[in-house]
């Protein structure tokens, strides 16, 4: 597992650096946003642009996981479909070669034989990135790789990508949108019984150097697996009495509802909003908000598996907000309420067969997800 999360770590690097090489190329990158059609699109967006960055950093983090860890080859799925649409209209599979120069030519189909910029591609494609420092040779976790699977969302949050508005963050504050909302998510999980246990969160543009004024990333890191729980973020201080207030992050497009009730056990100045799933989670993984509520079965496993991990690390976790709903008030909380990640919907198609159809809740503290079913019950 040591091994497993090293390389994650390493491969959701050289996505971002694939995602800010991508940014930098604007020409470039206003030629490759296309929107996805058909099974593929997720219905909660009118536009849901799918672009090559997306797909390039799929395939790459897949071809490298396979290099290392063959036995997880079949297991080893994305958000995107690998089929890309060149200008002339023919359909090209994108996939990482062997070499540098293979991988540049076969990305020069896509891009019209535009040769600079695939080359720009794959040579970051093929580059190791700096290395990071991360203390796991103590993580000892009885897990074979031939156990496990993988998620990945290749850039979370792609529309705050595409539009590329940059803040400045500032610790312990909640930014609603703009390009730190961007992520790369890897998650892991046991086919066996579909637990989450290995998250590896890529925020690429997380501030930018003044030197150089270059982009510079920030990872986050989590593995749970039974009474291991480790993560590179620390657990939430019990806060003082005047803190009291959960405070609650959402998508601007909730419900009324459920605003409406979540206001009794937050009050209206403790529901904030922010773009993108991934984000949300991590704002819960950070302590900028105590829960991430969604109403809507508009996300999916790629979405939520990696940073459910580090929740899990941290003592808290998604649920299913549905099935939660229907639980009786025992006051205890249900482990079979969890999302799990390894069986899809077979009643369903595309994308939709992957969905988190019940809607969700992430949370850090299981007594607080019991004040938010409670004040949802018979309101949905």
């Amino acid at each position: 597992m040591a091994d497993l999360l090293r390389l994650l770590l390493r491969v959701a690097e050289k996505a971002a650096n694939v995602a800010r090489l991508c940014r930098q190329e604007a020409p470039l990158f206003q030629l490759l946003v296309q929107e996805k059609t058909g099974e593929d699109k997720n219905k909660k967006f009118v536009q849901d642009f799918k672009t090559l960055a997306d797909v390039v950093i799929q395939e790459m983090i897949r071809h490298d996981v396979r290099v290392q860890f063959p036995e997880m080859a079949g297991f080893i799925h994305g958000e995107e479909s690998n089929m890309f649409e060149n200008g002339l209209g023919e359909s090209v599979t994108v996939t990482v070669c062997s070499t540098e120069e293979e991988t540049a030519k076969l990305l020069a189909t896509v891009l019209d034989g535009d040769q600079t910029a695939a080359s720009l591609l794959a040579r970051a494609i093929h580059q190791d990135p700096a290395t990071i420092e991360v203390s796991t040779d103590s993580l000892t976790v009885p897990l074979k790789p031939s156990e496990l699977g993988i998620w990945i969302d290749p850039i979370d949050a792609t529309s705050q990508y595409i539009k590329g508005r940059e803040e400045v963050l500032e610790e312990g504050r909640l930014f609603p949108s703009g390009l730190h909302c961007a992520l790369v998510l890897i998650g892991v999980y046991l086919r066996s019984t579909g637990e989450p246990v290995m998250g590896v969160i890529n925020q690429p543009f997380n501030n930018k150097d003044p030197a150089d004024r270059g982009w510079r990333g920030k990872h986050y890191w989590g593995v749970s697996c039974g009474s291991i729980n480790i993560c590179s973020e620390s657990r939430p201080r019990n806060r003082s009495e005047g803190q009291r207030g959960l405070s609650m992050v959402l998508s601007s497009s909730e419900k009324q509802a459920v605003k409406e009730a979540l206001t009794s056990v937050c009050g209206p100045d403790k529901l904030v909003y922010a773009s993108g799933a991934g984000y949300k989670i991590l704002c819960v993984i950070q302590g900028l908000a105590d829960a991430y509520v969604l109403s809507e079965g508009s996300t999916f496993k790629w979405d939520s598996c990696a940073p459910h991990a580090l929740l899990r690390a941290l003592g808290g976790g998604v649920v299913d907000l549905a099935m939660s709903l229907q639980q009786s008030d025992s006051g205890a909380q249900d482990p079979s309420t969890e999302l799990t990640y390894h069986l899809p919907r077979t009643d369903r198609k595309g994308a939709e067969r992957w969905a988190n159809h019940g809607g969700l809740v992430a949370y850090r503290d299981s007594s607080q997800l019991r004040s938010i079913i409670g004040a949802l019950k018979g309101k949905l």
